[in-house]
């Protein structure tokens, strides 16, 4: 059994929903390339528990637990659905230049460009449309050079530059007036 660690073990991916009734799932990835949360080998869970994936169609793989026995009917599969798979982060390969695990930018200092403090990341959104960092008092900025020109992973830190605010004038219902 391998003790969760919130601190350290990075989500690689998450158990759906039954593919047919063989004992295959849905998984969905949380890696840049599916094929990476085979190659890593042996997974856990939150309480704990050991698995092994194995791709065999894109987005649909077979489980198998510690015990080497594969997750065999539609029933079983219900058990683990919605668990989610972490690999300790040393098992993870060193990041690009300019590339970032969101489990590292989570956690650190946002700063102006002048130094001011404006929060701590607190979450990273990716909802396909591009990558933002949510700061805790209700800041969501963009992941780009433009809006976080500076990430400094030693010093657990990172310079925002806010867009610009739109405002919304009027009734919602009706007529609306933006201003940039």
């Amino acid at each position: 059994m391998t003790r969760f660690n919130p601190e350290s073990d990075v989500l690689v991916a998450t158990i759906g929903r039954p593919h047919g009734v063989r004992g295959l799932v849905r998984l969905h990835a949380a890696t840049d390339d599916p094929v990476s949360v085979e190659e890593f080998g042996t997974l856990h869970d939150e309480q704990g528990e050991e698995w092994v994936v194995r791709w065999v169609s894109p987005g649909v793989a077979a489980l198998t637990d510690r015990n080497g026995q594969t997750v065999s009917d539609r029933t079983a599969v219900e058990r683990v659905v919605n668990r989610r798979l972490y690999v300790a982060r040393e098992q993870l390969p060193a990041a690009e230049e300019d590339e970032f695990y969101h489990t590292d930018l989570i956690g650190m200092v946002a700063v102006s460009e002048a130094g001011d403090e404006l929060g701590t990341v607190v979450t990273v959104h990716d909802y396909g449309a591009g990558v933002s960092i949510e700061i805790d008092r209700g800041l969501i900025i963009p992941f780009t050079m433009a809006c976080v020109p500076h990430v400094d992973l030693a010093g657990r830190q990172v310079v925002v530059i806010p867009p610009p605010m739109v405002e919304v004038e009027g009734d919602l219902d009706g007529d609306v007036q933006v201003r940039a």
